[in-house]
Protein backbone atom coordinates (compact mmCIF):
# COMPACT_ATOMS: atom_id res chain seq x y z
CA UNK A 1 0.00 0.00 0.00
CA UNK A 2 0.83 3.47 -0.99
CA UNK A 3 -0.44 5.83 1.85
CA UNK A 4 -1.66 9.22 1.41
CA UNK A 5 1.29 10.65 3.52
CA UNK A 6 3.71 7.98 2.58
CA UNK A 7 4.61 6.31 6.13
CA UNK A 8 8.14 6.56 5.16
CA UNK A 9 10.32 5.68 8.23
CA UNK A 10 11.82 8.91 9.05
CA UNK A 11 15.12 7.11 10.84
CA UNK A 12 15.79 5.25 7.99
CA UNK A 13 17.43 5.86 4.44
CA UNK A 14 16.02 5.26 0.93
CA UNK A 15 17.43 1.49 0.47
CA UNK A 16 16.70 0.76 4.26
CA UNK A 17 13.17 2.22 3.57
CA UNK A 18 12.69 0.08 0.25
CA UNK A 19 14.04 -2.93 1.92
CA UNK A 20 11.68 -2.70 4.72
CA UNK A 21 9.21 -5.22 3.57
CA UNK A 22 11.93 -8.21 2.07
CA UNK A 23 12.57 -10.81 3.78
CA UNK A 24 15.18 -12.90 1.26
CA UNK A 25 19.37 -13.09 1.68
CA UNK A 26 21.52 -9.80 1.41
CA UNK A 27 22.32 -10.33 -2.14
CA UNK A 28 19.08 -10.79 -3.45
CA UNK A 29 17.90 -7.97 -0.92
CA UNK A 30 20.44 -5.64 -2.63
CA UNK A 31 19.62 -6.47 -6.25
CA UNK A 32 15.91 -5.85 -5.90
CA UNK A 33 16.70 -2.61 -4.15
CA UNK A 34 18.76 -1.56 -7.38
CA UNK A 35 16.39 -2.16 -9.80
CA UNK A 36 13.49 -0.15 -7.87
CA UNK A 37 15.98 2.52 -7.28
CA UNK A 38 16.24 2.85 -11.13
CA UNK A 39 12.77 2.20 -11.74
CA UNK A 40 11.64 5.10 -9.66
CA UNK A 41 14.39 6.61 -11.23
CA UNK A 42 16.05 7.57 -7.45
CA UNK A 43 19.86 6.80 -8.55
CA UNK A 44 21.76 9.16 -6.26
CA UNK A 45 19.40 8.78 -3.19
CA UNK A 46 20.34 5.86 -2.34
CA UNK A 47 21.81 6.87 0.99
CA UNK A 48 19.59 9.82 1.91
CA UNK A 49 16.55 10.02 4.64
CA UNK A 50 13.06 10.96 3.67
CA UNK A 51 13.50 14.89 5.54
CA UNK A 52 16.51 15.44 2.77
CA UNK A 53 13.92 14.80 -0.07
CA UNK A 54 11.21 16.35 -1.66
CA UNK A 55 7.42 15.55 -1.79
CA UNK A 56 7.89 14.04 -5.05
CA UNK A 57 10.70 11.73 -4.15
CA UNK A 58 9.63 10.73 -1.09
CA UNK A 59 6.49 9.84 -2.95
CA UNK A 60 8.69 7.50 -4.75
CA UNK A 61 10.57 5.98 -1.83
CA UNK A 62 6.65 4.77 -0.85
CA UNK A 63 5.88 3.68 -4.10
CA UNK A 64 9.61 1.49 -4.28
CA UNK A 65 8.86 0.04 -0.92
CA UNK A 66 5.13 -0.85 -1.88
CA UNK A 67 6.30 -2.98 -5.22
CA UNK A 68 9.28 -4.54 -3.50
CA UNK A 69 7.69 -7.41 -2.05
CA UNK A 70 5.74 -8.17 -5.64
CA UNK A 71 2.55 -7.24 -4.34
CA UNK A 72 -0.26 -9.07 -6.73
CA UNK A 73 -2.33 -5.79 -6.01
CA UNK A 74 -1.06 -2.40 -4.83
CA UNK A 75 -3.43 -0.26 -2.97
CA UNK A 76 -2.59 3.84 -3.69
CA UNK A 77 -4.64 5.66 -1.05
CA UNK A 78 -4.39 9.65 -2.58
CA UNK A 79 -1.15 9.56 -3.21
CA UNK A 80 -0.79 12.55 -5.02
CA UNK A 81 -2.65 14.71 -2.85
CA UNK A 82 0.42 16.78 -1.04
CA UNK A 83 2.21 17.67 -4.35
CA UNK A 84 1.72 20.76 -6.07
CA UNK A 85 -0.21 19.83 -9.36
CA UNK A 86 2.13 19.90 -11.98
CA UNK A 87 4.48 17.68 -10.43
CA UNK A 88 1.21 15.37 -9.66
CA UNK A 89 0.70 15.03 -13.39
CA UNK A 90 3.72 14.41 -14.11
CA UNK A 91 4.13 11.47 -11.46
CA UNK A 92 0.76 10.21 -12.53
CA UNK A 93 2.30 9.16 -15.70
CA UNK A 94 4.99 7.98 -14.58
CA UNK A 95 3.72 5.48 -12.31
CA UNK A 96 1.01 3.98 -14.34
CA UNK A 97 3.93 3.63 -17.24
CA UNK A 98 6.22 1.42 -13.89
CA UNK A 99 2.61 -0.35 -13.10
CA UNK A 100 1.95 -1.34 -16.62
CA UNK A 101 5.71 -2.35 -17.18
CA UNK A 102 5.14 -4.46 -14.00
CA UNK A 103 1.75 -6.22 -14.98
CA UNK A 104 0.88 -5.03 -11.49
CA UNK A 105 -3.35 -3.97 -10.69
CA UNK A 106 -3.73 -1.28 -8.84
CA UNK A 107 -6.41 0.38 -6.66
CA UNK A 108 -6.62 4.32 -6.60
CA UNK A 109 -8.85 6.23 -4.54
CA UNK A 110 -8.85 9.60 -5.33
CA UNK A 111 -11.01 13.00 -5.02
CA UNK A 112 -9.28 14.32 -8.36
CA UNK A 113 -11.06 13.73 -11.54
CA UNK A 114 -8.30 14.38 -13.82
CA UNK A 115 -6.11 12.24 -11.83
CA UNK A 116 -8.13 8.87 -12.01
CA UNK A 117 -8.95 9.68 -16.06
CA UNK A 118 -4.70 9.52 -15.95
CA UNK A 119 -4.32 6.68 -14.23
CA UNK A 120 -6.93 4.80 -14.88
CA UNK A 121 -8.17 1.79 -17.20
CA UNK A 122 -11.10 1.22 -15.09
CA UNK A 123 -13.15 3.72 -13.01
CA UNK A 124 -16.00 3.44 -10.10
CA UNK A 125 -17.85 6.54 -9.03
CA UNK A 126 -18.82 5.99 -5.29
CA UNK A 127 -22.02 8.01 -4.24
CA UNK A 128 -23.46 7.13 -0.17
CA UNK A 129 -20.61 3.99 -0.42
CA UNK A 130 -22.76 2.84 -3.51
CA UNK A 131 -20.77 2.17 -6.53
CA UNK A 132 -22.99 4.38 -9.46
CA UNK A 133 -21.27 2.85 -12.38
CA UNK A 134 -18.12 0.92 -12.90
CA UNK A 135 -16.36 1.64 -16.41
CA UNK A 136 -13.37 3.43 -18.73
CA UNK A 137 -12.94 6.71 -18.37
CA UNK A 138 -14.71 7.67 -22.52
CA UNK A 139 -18.15 5.61 -20.78
CA UNK A 140 -18.27 7.14 -17.45
CA UNK A 141 -18.00 11.00 -19.62
CA UNK A 142 -19.74 10.12 -22.57
CA UNK A 143 -22.33 7.01 -21.15
CA UNK A 144 -23.25 8.57 -17.91
CA UNK A 145 -25.43 5.73 -16.14
CA UNK A 146 -27.91 8.45 -14.00
CA UNK A 147 -28.18 11.66 -13.19
CA UNK A 148 -25.38 11.52 -10.61
CA UNK A 149 -22.98 10.41 -12.83
CA UNK A 150 -23.77 12.81 -15.03
CA UNK A 151 -22.96 15.92 -12.55
CA UNK A 152 -20.07 14.16 -11.08
CA UNK A 153 -18.17 13.30 -13.86
CA UNK A 154 -16.45 16.15 -16.18
CA UNK A 155 -18.30 19.59 -16.33
CA UNK A 156 -21.81 19.71 -18.08
CA UNK A 157 -25.28 21.90 -17.73
CA UNK A 158 -28.63 20.45 -18.13
CA UNK A 159 -31.09 22.16 -20.56
CA UNK A 160 -35.08 20.78 -20.26
CA UNK A 161 -36.33 19.58 -23.65
CA UNK A 162 -39.40 17.32 -24.88
CA UNK A 163 -39.11 14.60 -26.53
CA UNK A 164 -40.35 14.61 -30.91
CA UNK A 165 -39.00 11.13 -31.77
CA UNK A 166 -36.89 8.76 -29.82
CA UNK A 167 -33.60 10.61 -31.25
CA UNK A 168 -35.20 14.07 -31.44
CA UNK A 169 -35.85 17.15 -28.74
CA UNK A 170 -36.88 20.56 -28.86
CA UNK A 171 -35.34 22.45 -26.72
CA UNK A 172 -34.41 26.45 -26.40
CA UNK A 173 -31.30 24.87 -28.00
CA UNK A 174 -34.00 24.73 -31.18
CA UNK A 175 -34.19 21.06 -32.30
CA UNK A 176 -31.84 18.59 -31.28
CA UNK A 177 -30.99 14.95 -33.00
CA UNK A 178 -28.82 12.92 -31.06
CA UNK A 179 -27.13 9.40 -32.27
CA UNK A 180 -29.31 7.22 -29.65
CA UNK A 181 -33.07 6.59 -29.58
CA UNK A 182 -34.73 6.64 -26.62
CA UNK A 183 -38.53 4.29 -25.58
CA UNK A 184 -39.68 7.46 -24.45
CA UNK A 185 -43.21 8.99 -25.74
CA UNK A 186 -43.62 12.21 -27.47
CA UNK A 187 -44.09 15.11 -25.27
CA UNK A 188 -42.15 13.80 -23.05
CA UNK A 189 -40.11 15.79 -20.41
CA UNK A 190 -36.17 15.51 -20.17
CA UNK A 191 -33.13 17.18 -19.62
CA UNK A 192 -30.68 16.86 -21.54
CA UNK A 193 -26.76 16.73 -20.48
CA UNK A 194 -24.71 19.86 -22.68
CA UNK A 195 -20.95 19.04 -22.06
CA UNK A 196 -18.80 22.48 -22.55
CA UNK A 197 -17.29 21.11 -25.93
CA UNK A 198 -21.08 20.64 -27.09
CA UNK A 199 -20.91 24.33 -27.50
CA UNK A 200 -19.47 26.00 -30.73
CA UNK A 201 -19.19 29.70 -31.86
CA UNK A 202 -21.18 29.94 -35.09
CA UNK A 203 -21.30 33.29 -36.53
CA UNK A 204 -24.54 32.38 -39.19
CA UNK A 205 -26.01 30.84 -36.35
CA UNK A 206 -30.08 32.91 -34.80
CA UNK A 207 -29.32 31.78 -31.33
CA UNK A 208 -27.16 33.60 -28.86
CA UNK A 209 -26.62 34.00 -25.83
CA UNK A 210 -24.70 36.15 -23.78
CA UNK A 211 -21.27 35.37 -21.76
CA UNK A 212 -21.81 36.11 -18.09
CA UNK A 213 -17.74 34.82 -16.82
CA UNK A 214 -14.57 33.66 -18.50
CA UNK A 215 -11.99 31.53 -17.55
CA UNK A 216 -8.85 31.87 -19.80
CA UNK A 217 -6.88 28.22 -19.57
CA UNK A 218 -3.89 29.20 -22.17
CA UNK A 219 -5.41 27.08 -25.29
CA UNK A 220 -8.74 27.55 -24.44
CA UNK A 221 -11.22 29.49 -22.63
CA UNK A 222 -14.04 28.42 -20.21
CA UNK A 223 -17.03 30.38 -20.68
CA UNK A 224 -20.52 30.56 -19.00
CA UNK A 225 -23.67 31.49 -21.07
CA UNK A 226 -26.79 32.53 -20.38
CA UNK A 227 -29.63 32.06 -22.82
CA UNK A 228 -32.66 34.12 -23.39
CA UNK A 229 -35.03 32.00 -21.08
CA UNK A 230 -31.75 32.73 -18.62
CA UNK A 231 -30.69 29.67 -18.29
CA UNK A 232 -26.91 29.11 -17.87
CA UNK A 233 -24.54 26.62 -20.05
CA UNK A 234 -20.81 26.03 -20.44
CA UNK A 235 -18.92 26.43 -23.50
CA UNK A 236 -15.56 25.86 -23.78
CA UNK A 237 -13.85 27.93 -27.20
CA UNK A 238 -10.40 27.44 -28.38
CA UNK A 239 -8.53 30.95 -26.65
CA UNK A 240 -8.40 33.03 -29.64
CA UNK A 241 -11.90 33.13 -29.64
CA UNK A 242 -11.84 35.90 -27.48
CA UNK A 243 -15.18 37.50 -26.02
CA UNK A 244 -15.85 40.36 -23.79
CA UNK A 245 -18.32 39.74 -20.90
CA UNK A 246 -21.84 40.90 -21.54
CA UNK A 247 -21.06 40.39 -25.30
CA UNK A 248 -23.60 38.59 -27.10
CA UNK A 249 -22.86 36.00 -29.16
CA UNK A 250 -23.98 33.53 -31.49
CA UNK A 251 -23.79 29.80 -31.04
CA UNK A 252 -24.83 26.36 -31.52
CA UNK A 253 -25.00 22.98 -30.43
CA UNK A 254 -23.01 20.40 -31.73
CA UNK A 255 -24.11 17.28 -29.57
CA UNK A 256 -23.85 14.60 -31.51
CA UNK A 257 -23.40 11.79 -28.58
CA UNK A 258 -26.45 13.31 -26.69
CA UNK A 259 -27.47 11.93 -23.67
CA UNK A 260 -30.92 12.50 -22.06
CA UNK A 261 -32.91 12.17 -18.64
CA UNK A 262 -36.49 11.32 -17.89
CA UNK A 263 -37.95 14.25 -15.69
CA UNK A 264 -39.26 12.46 -12.68
CA UNK A 265 -42.65 14.14 -11.31
CA UNK A 266 -43.96 12.99 -8.30
CA UNK A 267 -47.78 12.26 -7.83
CA UNK A 268 -49.95 14.61 -5.89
Amino acid sequence: MVFQDYALFPHLSVNENIAFGLHINKEEKNRKINELIELVDLAGYEDRYPHELSGGQQQRVALARALAPEPDLLLLDEPFSNLDAELRNRLSLDIRKILKSLGISSILVTHDQKEAFAMSDHIGVIDQGRIQQWGTPYDLYHEPLNHFVACFIGQGSFIKAVTLTPDTFESELGIIQGNRAYNWPKDTQVEILIRPDDVVYQPESKLTARVSSKIFAGTSTQYQLTLESGTTIDALFPSHQDFLIDSVIPVELDAEHLIAYEIAHNSP
